[in-house]
């Protein structure tokens, strides 16, 4: 068990530096001049010899790979320079705005979980039933609507005509729950039929019979067995979520004006701000590098037969 962290650990190493090199990459390819984009941020008119100076000061005019081992060392001190908009440290603009991003992300992902979960598995067990039609119905709707309509839905509805929540901004808890139920219900549509396919399969193994032979309540059978194998591919997918959610807002902290992390990497693509788009890019593939190794060490204690397969393949 403990062999298999220690490799997934050690995985992590080359995603990030290959995540890096693909930054320093786009960078290095792009037609935008980092040094053009400074200059035009600070309403400062580029001029051949103000462009070669900025160049030399942001380090353009080294080789790559040298552009490459310096960015890496820079990271490490989580040095993501300084924006070109606020001119302040980037990291610092970074942690002032991701609270607020994790906050939402965190409460739809437990809405998420409370809903699909109980939604999913009682849609598997008594499949036809009205609660199967409900959970069928409820998914279509999550799955096709698009985010930025459901979040207008909600604000005319709930905001302008019963004035129950407000309607943009952050501070209370009432804040919190028009946006995050726009981000939920996708995760919801897709929990909830994942986790009902994967009942439905799990009713059919050998165990299940076996299970009932030994005079096992039913409340057992499908609670400490079905329910704990069943929700391994729900649990994958909370993985690859979760770390969308916390870089991938954009959309609603855009409708709802959440002051979080997804919105400040919209307006850096529109001021042409480089070092907070390298810098949203690098935290998105740690995050996503992150919530999978923990989804991973999750699934392993769920079911011990991963690990036992890991050690097998070597």
């Amino acid at each position: 068990m403990g062999n298999y962290i220690l490799k997934r650990i050690m995985s992590i190493i080359p995603v990030f530096l290959l995540a890096t090199l693909l930054t320093t990459g786009m960078v290095h390819l792009s037609s935008v001049d980092p040094a053009e984009a400074y200059l035009t941020a600070a309403h400062i008119q580029p001029t051949d010899e103000i462009l070669a100076q900025k160049r030399h000061e942001f380090g353009l005019d080294q080789p790559f790979f040298i552009q490459y081992a310096n960015s890496i060392m820079k990271i490490c001190q989580l040095d993501f320079g300084i924006s070109y908009v606020s001119n302040k440290p980037v990291w610092d603009e970074v942690i002032y705005r991701i609270p607020a991003t994790i906050q939402l992300a965190i409460v739809s992902i437990l809405i998420a979980v409370f809903v699909s979960v109980p939604l999913g598995f009682l849609a598997g067990v008594k499949k036809g039933s009205a609660i199967d039609h409900f959970s069928r119905l409820l998914s279509f709707f999550g799955a096709s609507i698009p985010s930025f309509w459901l979040g207008y839905i909600l604000v005319f509805f709930f905001s302008v005509k019963l004035n129950l929540f407000p309607v943009e901004g952050i501070g209370t808890w009432q804040h919190l729950v028009l946006p995050s139920i726009t981000l939920a219900l996708p995760l919801i549509a897709m929990y909830t039929r994942l986790l009902r396919a994967s009942v439905l399969e799990n009713l059919q193994q050998p165990y299940v019979l076996f299970a009932r032979t030994r005079g096992l309540k039913e409340k057992t059978i499908m609670t400490k067995h079905v329910l704990r194998i069943a929700i391994s591919p729900m649990i994958t997918g909370l993985g690859m979520n979760l770390g969308k959610l916390l870089t991938g807002t954009i959309i609603v902290e855009s409708v709802f004006s959440w002051p979080g992390f997804g919105r400040y990497f919209i307006e850096a693509i529109f001021n042409r701000d480089i070092p907070v788009i390298q810098c949203y890019v690098l935290i998105a593939a740690s995050l996503f590098i992150l919530s999978n190794l923990i989804v991973d060490i999750v699934q392993m204690y769920i079911d011990p037969r991963i690990s036992r397969k890991e050690g097998q393949h070597r």
